[in-house]
């Protein structure tokens, strides 16, 4: 099995904090998720990770006009300065400061960034070329009293407006300039969210967190109030030229204040403001969760929303005008409302807390998740979207499991019931529960969907329903304490359960007999799996051992020793170094791949492992995170940062904040998961759930930074088979025009480079696929179907795959089915390809289907109009 997983995505977390950005063609959105930057492209649907990490979570992003290079900056001022397609990471900087507000100038030459009560304006570095010393510092600018808050560009790139928590917003020139002094802009009575020039730039707009919009023009001298005058510019030198001088009118404006309006929003304050320039649209977000949209100077409210029940902390505009980004922090939501029809183009919000548990669908292509917050959420893989939410369970959800067959999604909750939702029709149509209150744990269905198990974590015992009743069938006993684990075996014929009383009981669910002999081990048993061919059960325990059973004989085949693998990580408020903290040298969560040779695991630590279960050895590790703002991802702590009072970053520095509404704590202390109770709480950095795609081609883990997704990436791998030296790319190209395909095809998968292949698969004539496919050896089978299957899920050509996958299959149907261990991860790629084709032809052939009703009632009713001026006329 290839073990070369790389990271594809990140699911469950839309927006944690930081501000939100729009790509230069408005079709995307750039949202900070932790110490990642998730890119949702709207007109097609789907999102993306980039696969660089800040050291801690992002408070800044700035993309650059033309869309190629990205400047992500952490809490603590280090900034990676990226290529934005690629997603590379092109030069390390670090700005020694906060940066509350970074900005590219619109012609891409230079980055400005805030410094305390500073502004740095620093030159762009070329992503082109590979230099020293790239960050070249222009100018530092002063005069501000208090942080700087935000900076916004003139049209030019000549000036830049500021705004600081001094209550003041400053006018600076980019180059120096003769005669011209930084202007002020005083006034507010709080801090100055943001500033903004007028299309024109005659006209500067501030404003400020009492809701008080400033608009500042040139003054009018007594002598040009009667006069078609509108500004009063200043003498500029005569050693500047015309052409410099009506450059630098902003600079030479004396500007004044004209206007004062409020918006009159009680019991609240403005947190985001964003300003488009071309419509003079002034979007402002509110702490109470609504939003307003202002068209200026007039001061016309042209909508007023409620949108969430936190605060807005981010808002952003496309360059269009069209669509309006919003992040609430608090909820971790993300949202995107096209203002002119009154519609949401994007609506995302991950759990509110951690996720609990996650599954895999049998054909790979959605995920399930369940969380502390008593939701359930399904992903789809390939979008990183989740479509569909059931908020049904009233405490968190323990466990979630799909049916082998059919759309349905059976959940488990410590709010004492196990659901079953349809898939189809997203609803809540069956609710299981137990004669008397307990709280589940863990959950199993049997292969064909009938039967439904829960473990429950105080009786002990084991119920069963049947699915298609609703009734208890049946409750086993016989653990004596909480049963951490359940998994039915692939032939449905058993259940495996695992305890906290150190033992394994495998039930013989349809026999008459309920004994059991249990298999003893010497710690806590956390997590048990099953092996695809039902032989083999691994089960981890508290010491970090994972441990094998042979079910037939009933006796222990193995054990490997993980304590080492798993261990790292030191938490903030540990005694102890990482190498004896025992907390995080634990498997939590195990699943084997689907061909069984290997085995993945995860636990209370910021390491994800997979290991080779017939030679007992580690294949992979896998860090989930790098993030330094969560607890865990370090080995060794920095002894400046302890205190008498202990770690700086443990200390209560809730009444520091500025908003009444930050400094308020209404939690009840002592809880530390679910509702963040305690005072100061760090996220640590743990696996709560790992999981193998059936397909095999991607593993997912729920962690605490959101959902993982890890996936098999075959373009820089060079993998020759039964390589020979009269093989060649050239040769290739010459076989393919001489019509020789098998031989060709032959060639590619010898020299196994994904675009030979490719190249030598299309050149097929669709005639010529029958024959092909029975001459094709068996030896190259099984790498031909997972390229047809690869091919199927990123081509378009739907009749020529589908040809080949039904001509391989009926040629060699006799091998292929005495090998399904061997294929079954290959056949459930096929599969996921031929149901994406058939969910793509049926949404085309519904919208053919609208069209085509439309132009012909559209016909009809202008014939009847025509045949009705007809009548008129012979009237």
């Amino acid at each position: 099995m290839k073990a070369n997983f790389g990271f594809q995505n990140l699911c469950g977390t839309v927006y944690r904090q930081g501000n939100v950005v729009f790509t230069p063609d408005g079709n995307s959105v750039l949202s900070p998720v932790g110490n990642r930057v998730s890119v949702f492209d709207l007109v097609n649907n789907k999102s993306r990770t980039l696969p660089f990490e800040n050291r801690k979570n992002i408070l800044s992003i700035a993309l650059s006009p033309d869309g190629k290079v990205l400047l992500s900056i952490d809490e603590d001022g280090r900034a990676l300065f990226v290529h934005f397609r690629k997603g590379t990471v092109l030069h390390h900087i670090n700005f020694k400061a906060k940066v509350l507000a970074s900005s590219f100038s619109p012609d891409g030459k230079y980055i400005a960034v805030t410094h305390g009560n500073q502004t740095h304006v620093w030159k762009t570095p070329s992503h082109l070329v590979r230099e020293f010393a790239p960050f070249v510092l222009h100018r530092v600018y002063t005069g501000h009293h208090d942080e700087v808050t935000s900076i916004t560009w003139s049209r030019s790139s000549r000036f830049f407006v500021t705004t600081s928590r001094d209550m003041t917003a400053k006018l600076y020139t980019l180059h120096p300039t003769e005669g011209f002094k930084p202007k002020t802009f005083a006034g507010h009575r709080d801090l100055v969210v943001g500033a903004y020039f007028s299309a024109d730039e005659k006209t500067i707009y501030t404003v400020s967190r009492d809701g008080a919009v400033y608009t500042w023009q040139a003054k009018q001298t007594e002598d040009d109030e009667d006069s078609d005058m509108e500004v009063d510019v200043l003498d500029a030198p005569e050693s500047v030229d015309d052409a410099v001088k009506l450059d630098n009118r902003v600079a030479y404006t004396r500007w004044g204040l004209a206007k004062r309006d409020y918006f009159n929003q009680a019991h609240t304050q403005v947190v985001c403001t964003v300003f488009h320039a071309k419509t003079s649209l002034l979007v402002v977000g509110f702490s109470t969760g609504i939003f307003g949209l202002y068209e200026m100077p007039s001061f016309t409210n042209i909508h007023t929303l409620s949108i969430s029940q936190e605060k807005i902390a981010a808002v952003a505009i496309n360059p269009s005008g069209e669509w309006l980004a919003f992040g609430a922090k608090g909820l971790g939501q993300l949202l995107v409302w096209e203002w002119q029809s009154e519609s949401y183009v994007l609506k995302q919000q991950g759990h509110y807390y951690d996720m609990n548990t996650l599954t895999f669908s049998q054909d790979g292509q959605n995920v399930a998740t369940g969380g502390e917050d008593g939701k359930v959420k399904v992903w789809n893989v390939r979008s990183g979207f989740c479509f569909v939410t059931f908020n049904e369970h009233s405490a968190s959800v323990s466990a979630v499991e799909f049916a082998k067959q059919g759309q349905v999604l059976f959940t488990a909750s410590l709010d004492g019931t196990v659901r079953a939702f349809d898939l189809v029709r997203y609803r809540n149509f069956r609710t299981f529960t137990s004669p008397t209150p307990v709280q589940f744990s863990s959950i199993a269905v049997d292969p064909s969907g009938e039967v439904v198990c829960a473990g429950s974590q105080d009786s002990f015992e084991i119920y069963m329903w049947s699915v298609q009743t609703g009734k208890l069938l049946d409750i086993l006993t016989g653990h004596t304490a909480p049963i951490s684990c359940l998994a039915f075996s692939p032939g449905g014929d058993q259940i495996a359960s695992s305890s906290w009383d150190k033992t394994i009981r495998v039930w013989s669910v349809f026999g008459r007999s309920r004994a059991t002999e249990p298999f003893q081990l010497s710690t806590e048993v956390l997590s048990v799996a099953y092996r695809p061919d039902g032989k083999e059960l691994a089960a981890s325990s508290l010491d970090g051992q994972i441990t094998f059973f042979d079910v037939a004989e009933s006796k222990q085949t193995g054990v490997m020793e993980g304590r080492k693998d798993i261990s790292g990580g030191r938490m903030i408020d540990d005694r102890m170094s990482a190498a004896n903290n025992a907390s995080t040298k634990y498997f939590n969560s195990m699943a084997y791949t689907a061909d069984g040779s290997c085995l993945i695991a995860g636990g209370s630590s910021k390491y994800v492992v997979i290991y080779d279960v017939r030679d007992g050895v580690m294949v992979k590790k896998f860090q989930i995170s790098e993030n330094l703002s969560l607890d865990g991802t370090q080995e060794f702590l920095d002894s400046r940062r302890l205190t008498d009072a202990g770690p700086i970053d443990n200390l209560d520095l809730r009444g520091e904040e500025e908003d009444l509404q930050d400094r308020l704590d209404t939690t009840l202390p002592g809880a530390q998961r679910g509702d963040l109770s305690k005072r100061k709480y760090r996220r640590a950095a743990r696996t709560m759930c790992v999981k193998f795609s059936p397909t095999g081609r991607m593993w997912a883990a729920a962690s605490t930074e959101g959902l993982l997704i890890y996936g098999l990436d075959e373009t820089t791998v060079f993998d020759p088979f039964d390589l020979d030296i009269d093989i060649t790319p050239q040769a290739l190209v010459d076989t393919i025009a001489d019509g020789d395909f098998l031989l060709a095809l032959i060639m590619a998968f010898r020299l196994n480079e994904k675009t030979l292949i490719q190249r030598a698969y299309e050149a097929v004539p669709p005639s010529d696929i029958k024959l092909l496919a029975r001459q094709i050896p068996q030896v190259y089978l099984l790498a031909f179907l997972r390229f047809i299957a690869h091919h199927a899920e990123t081509q378009p050509h739907v009749e020529f795959d589908l040809l080949w996958i039904t001509a391989l299959l009926t040629a060699h149907g006799a091998y292929l089915s005495g090998r399904s261990g061997d294929f079954a991860s290959v056949f459930r790629a096929l599969q996921k390809g031929v149901i994406d084709f058939e969910q793509n032809i049926a949404k085309i052939c519904n919208d053919n289907n609208f069209a085509l009703e439309y132009v012909i009632s559209h016909t009809a009713k202008e014939e009847n109009e025509l045949k009705g001026d007809e009548d008129m006329v012979s009237i």
